[in-house]
């Protein structure tokens, strides 16, 4: 009997150690995690520098409030900055903390500056930011918002992919607008460059903010650092976490000069948001990932990886509809059963989760090598010939 309650629906399987692309579970099996907790061990299991990182930390300080300075916060704030479009970052603990801050962000910033009713976020309908109880009425979603009423207002919403609805649902008290520059839970589908661009213009025009959530689809997982740099956008607020901690619990929001104003004394906290032993992980994660041969190596893994998935949906037309994503974010859209479909890759060793609209979300970590790709692909060829 478990004691845990039953909010997740878990497999019927747990692991004992984990090393690099591979999981081990406690029955002697080895498996391919390309889940890989969902893009947050970005360097995947036991990564020796991370390991390093924590033991040596470990040995000195834990944990300090943030009454005091914090030089391993510091030094990372400080990494993060140089590398990104943003002159300030506060850090939380996690993916749907940093979102909630990322709005904090935008209505405090109007309310400085004497707007106090400018406070209305425009989201995209069934996008992800988390699952707090403003984050789940961010994402406009029926199936995660039922039950935890009374709705928290100040969101709108508009169609993926219809522009006209975004433009008609900009008020007057329209603050921002925040989508996922990948939707990773929504399907994997990727805001093309011309409509982060469009949205950029849209936001400069009537004076908005724009908020590019990037918790899944930053920190290298795209090929760039940020998965909206190809695009040459400059956001004013970006909220980060999974990758940036390789698999410890790490958020933030990073935020223009503009904006950051706002943020005074006593306007917001963590308890152990930019602790000391965080903050030494993710210094190590930084250090590798910011590293552009590394970056490089990510998009050329990336399109080897796509190519050959797409001839496999050739070959398979009948059990693929589409390839999507960027980097090594991707999604498998199938016409087939999706639950039927991964139970049979982790029957044949190769983990993976799913995402909306019938995908298959295959999440390598960002360092995984070539012959694990191929391995991967071995898998998924041999599931879809077994499909009828």
């Amino acid at each position: 009997m478990s004691y845990l309650t039953k909010n997740y629906n878990r497999k019927n399987i747990s692991f004992k150690y984990g090393k690099g692309s591979f999981l081990y579970s406690t029955d002697g099996k080895k498996y391919l995690d390309f889940v890989q907790g969902i893009a947050v061990n970005s360097l995947g299991h036991t990564h020796p520098k991370l390991v390093k990182a924590v033991r040596t930390q470990s040995k000195k300080l834990w944990h300090v409030s943030n009454a005091f300075k914090i030089p391993e916060g510091e030094k990372l704030a400080k990494k993060l900055v140089k590398k990104t479009f943003a002159d300030y970052v506060m850090f939380q603990n996690s993916g749907a903390e940093a979102t909630e801050a990322a709005i904090k962000v935008a209505r405090r910033y109007f309310y400085s500056i004497g707007e106090p009713n400018k406070n209305r976020i425009l989201c995209i309908k069934n996008s992800f930011h988390g699952r707090t109880i403003a984050a789940i009425h961010a994402s406009g979603s029926k199936k995660m918002t039922e039950g935890f009423g009374p709705k928290a207002g100040g969101f709108d919403h508009f169609e993926f992919g219809n522009h006209q609805s975004l433009k008609k649902k900009i008020k007057k008290n329209t603050a921002a607008i925040m989508i996922e520059t990948i939707m990773g839970e929504g399907g994997i589908k990727v805001i093309p460059n011309w409509c982060l661009k469009e949205l950029r213009k849209i936001c400069n025009k009537k004076r908005i903010l724009l908020i590019l959530d990037e918790v899944q689809c930053g920190i290298g997982r795209s090929g760039d650092f940020f998965a909206f740099e190809e695009s040459k956008v400059k956001p004013d607020i970006v909220p980060i976490a999974k990758g940036i901690g390789g698999g410890f619990p790490i958020g933030a929001v990073l935020m223009n000069k503009k904006v950051a104003k706002g943020m005074t004394v006593g306007t917001h906290g963590s308890t152990f948001g930019g602790n000391p032993l965080a903050m030494a992980v993710g210094n190590s994660v930084m250090d590798i990932i910011s590293n552009k041969k590394f970056l490089h190596q990510v998009k050329s893994v990336s399109r080897y990886f796509i190519l050959n998935l797409n001839k496999i949906k050739n070959d398979y037309p009948k059990i693929i509809k589409e390839i999507r994503g960027k980097g090594l974010l991707i999604g498998v859209k199938l016409n087939t059963n999706q639950t039927k479909f991964i139970k049979k890759l982790m029957d044949n060793n190769l983990l993976t989760i799913r995402a909306a609209e019938n995908v298959v979300r295959i999440l390598p970590p960002l360092n995984v090598k070539r012959n694990e790709i191929d391995q991967a692909l071995r898998i998924i060829k041999k599931v879809c010939s077994e499909i009828k």
